[in-house]
C-alpha cells in the first residue's frame, strides 16, 4: 500500500513501515499523527486519486525523533566590490514511521 500525503508545504511517498524526514512538526517524540491531506492512495493494482483530497482517507504515523539537519553554507559574494556575506543555516525536521494507510 502506498499514499501520497502533504504536510509542511511539500507532498511526500510514503509506505506502511518507512521512516521519513519531514517538516518539523510540534509534537514529542513516542506520540502519533494523523495526516489527512491524503493526495493519493494505492491499493495493489487500484489507485485512487484526491481532487484535491482523498475524503476519508487517513495515514497514521509515529513520530521517533525531533532534530536539526546539517548545517548549509549559504556564502554571497560579489567581485570587485569587496562585499561577502557567509551565513549558515540548520533546518529542523521531525522523523515519522509510518503505522498505517487507512
Amino acid at each position: 500500500m502506498l499514499a501520497i500525503i502533504r504536510t509542511g508545504g511539500k507532498q511526500y511517498i510514503v509506505k506502511k513501515g518507512e521512516k521519513v524526514k519531514i517538516e518539523k512538526i510540534e509534537k514529542e517524540e513516542g506520540k502519533d499523527i494523523d495526516f489527512t491531506d491524503v493526495l493519493l492512495r494505492q491499493k495493489e493494482k487500484t489507485i485512487e486519486i484526491g481532487t484535491p483530497t482523498i475524503a476519508g482517507a487517513k495515514v497514521t504515523a509515529t513520530v521517533i525523533e525531533q532534530g536539526r539537519e546539517k548545517k548549509v553554507i549559504v556564502f554571497k559574494y560579489k567581485p570587485k566590490k569587496r562585499s561577502k556575506k557567509k551565513k549558515g543555516h540548520r533546518q529542523p525536521f521531525t522523523k515519522i514511521e509510518i503505522k498505517e494507510i487507512k
